[in-house]
């Protein structure tokens, strides 16, 4: 099954297709493109691809836009 919506490079799968559509994702995901999994229609998660050695610096960037976000809505 394809992706439900494509805009941007950012695809969005439904979680529950998620185990049919998993080498799509893979595939996407080598592309360069995001994948939003949906639940009930609403986006629940976002999963991107990591370069090599870049780990840590990912993770580090995801928790300062998280806090950016919290702070940011208060």
């Amino acid at each position: 099954m394809k992706a439900i919506f494509q805009a941007s490079a950012m695809n969005f799968y439904p979680s529950s297709n998620l185990e049919t559509d998993y080498s799509e994702v893979l595939v996407d995901l080598s592309n360069g493109e995001e994948i939003v999994l949906t639940n009930n229609g609403k986006p629940s998660a976002l999963i991107v691809s990591i370069p090599d050695g870049l780990f840590d610096e990912f993770i580090q960037a995801f928790r300062q836009a998280k806090a950016m976000v919290a702070l940011n809505s208060m």
